[in-house]
């Protein structure tokens, strides 16, 4: 998926930077640079590596898209899921002792949404190309930073944002499969919940030791419908190196990226490069799949792009942290 982020900063789909309390700049030391460094050359670094995480998480979702044949949407998922799982549990080895029965129920929900968010966007790009479905899907982030702004000027951004769907969909999704329009305004809703649940996690569990347990739960809850849509073709080495590599670039890669730039980089400044991800959906679609947007899709994707830049300065401006960001 994928795959808007809050200021905190919490995730995006597709990427993914889950629990604050290992990501958000308050708690992570900031190293200080060098007093003869360029302050230009200090910020190309970390804002390089979110711009890599961005087409990383795009790229993957146009292979995963490609790999829908051999394993349809489901099944995709599902390899997706678990490779994840099984990197992030490797590298994070969460301690599963000492957590309340609230704690667990957090994680649990958590998961949950990841894996329903997971399962509807790429339902969606089963259906729509991959462009439109990252523009539909960052509405449900972009949503939660108006809802919770309450300043007039948001209004302006919603306006805007409503303004490149209803471009998209051709004054009523005519020109996009009415039913992976919806699958794709589903994830978006799964997104902005994942923003919530991802800051609760934060505050429970140390590190990143939320986001590797919830992954654990997302890959379990979707290995029954992953198996009863592809069956022993999960077990295919071609679709498991594959299914493999989309997890790599989708959740690994952008997860090691964003997490090392947030270091180094302001919360804001961060949450509007993740607003690109439309455009680097696009050009993903565009590279792999051939998937070609009309001069119309494309200002409808550039003006859903400013709505969300918009509402970002807008929040940072008021210096409150909510949100955008898959």
């Amino acid at each position: 998926m994928n795959p808007p982020r809050a200021l905190s900063p919490e995730p995006i789909p597709g990427s993914p930077v889950t629990t604050p309390s290992a990501d958000a700049p308050s708690s992570i030391p900031v190293a200080s640079p060098p007093e003869s460094a360029s302050p230009r050359r200090n910020a190309l670094g970390p804002v390089g590596m979110v711009l890599a995480a961005g087409v990383s998480v795009q790229f993957g979702a146009a292979l995963a898209v490609s790999l829908m044949p051999r394993a349809g949407a489901l099944g995709v998922v599902t390899l997706r899921l678990a490779a994840a799982a099984v990197v992030m549990l490797l590298v994070c080895r969460p301690r599963l002792r000492g957590h309340s029965r609230a704690d667990w129920g957090t994680l649990t929900l958590f998961g949950l949404t990841m894996a329903a968010m997971n399962g509807l966007f790429y339902q969606a790009a089963d259906r729509i190309p991959l462009g439109p479905a990252v523009t539909l899907e960052v509405l449900g982030p972009l949503a939660l930073s108006v809802l919770t702004s309450r300043r007039a000027i948001n209004l302006v951004w919603a306006g805007l944002a409503l303004g490149g769907v209803f471009l998209l969909g051709g004054g009523g999704f005519s020109n996009l499969d009415p039913l992976g329009a919806a699958f794709a305004l589903g994830a978006g809703a799964m997104w902005a919940t994942y923003i919530v649940f991802s800051a609760r996690t934060g505050r429970r569990f140390p590190q990143a030791d939320g986001l590797a347990l919830a992954m654990m739960i997302a890959a379990v809850a979707f290995l029954p419908l992953g198996i009863a849509e592809a069956g022993t073709k999960l077990l295919d080495p071609t679709t498991l190196a594959l299914g493999s590599a989309v997890a790599l670039m989708s959740s690994v890669l952008p997860y090691t990226f964003e997490l090392l730039a947030l270091r180094r980089l302001p919360a804001s400044t961060f949450a509007i490069l993740m607003s690109l991800e439309p455009a680097l959906a696009a050009t993903a679609g565009f590279l792999i799949l051939d998937q070609a947007l009309s001069a119309l899709e494309s200002l409808a994707i550039a003006l859903v792009i400013a709505a969300s830049i918009g509402a970002l300065r807008t929040q940072v401006g008021r210096g409150k942290a909510a949100l955008p960001e898959g």
